[in-house]
């Protein structure tokens, strides 16, 4: 039950993901809609626009809660998707470079829109927090997907079956940053 190891034998270019997503958007974005992504997203980011606007009051709250919680069950399996596709791209950084620029852009537009119009009381400090989260369950679930946790389709397993999984990525996660750091100092101190 253990997650797939980072590396798999169908590694591709980002360029040839960002080909593949552009060929045939119908096939990736929308038959391939990511559904785990979508109920996790919708759950996390409804919780995190409640809390950030709850000094405006709990009806406030609960509308910006409201709001969110429906925008992102429309668009998250999307972008889930989106970081499916970009799971494979090696080198990895190609590919996480790519979800930091392309996921922010888009979501994070139209969330701004949606909660402008509706008049999220908490609107810029709501948008920063959701950014900020973006950026680290990007990283996440990339992480976790190249180990085949959060995928869906013929590659996918059980959410029962992600869940389980989860405590050893997360794991595996929290000492990305520390081994890519411990690399950089190594090849500074190496090559001066």
């Amino acid at each position: 039950m253990s997650p797939e190891p980072p590396h798999s034998p169908e590694a591709v270019s980002l360029r040839r993901a960002l080909a593949e997503l552009a060929g045939s958007p119908g096939e990736l974005l929308i038959r391939r809609w990511n559904w785990k992504s979508a109920l996790l997203s919708s759950l996390f980011r409804g919780g995190l626009f409640f809390g950030v606007n709850l000094s405006a009051g709990s009806s406030a709250a609960l509308a910006a809660m409201i709001a969110e919680f429906l925008y992102r069950s429309a668009t998250a399996g999307f972008y889930g998707a989106l970081t499916q596709s970009l799971r494979k791209v090696t080198p990895a950084w190609h590919g996480a470079l790519a979800a930091l620029i392309l996921l922010p852009t888009a979501g994070h537009t139209v969330e701004l829109l949606i909660h402008w119009l509706r008049g999220t009381p908490k609107l810029f400090e709501s948008i920063a927090a959701s950014v900020g989260f973006t950026l680290i369950s990007t990283l996440f679930h990339l992480h976790a997907m190249r180990r085949g946790v959060f995928v869906t389709g013929a590659e996918g397993r059980s959410l029962l079956w992600d869940f389980r999984a989860l405590p050893q990525v997360l794991l595996s996660f929290l000492g990305w940053l520390p081994r890519q750091l411990g690399r950089a100092i190594r090849r500074r101190y190496l090559l001066v």
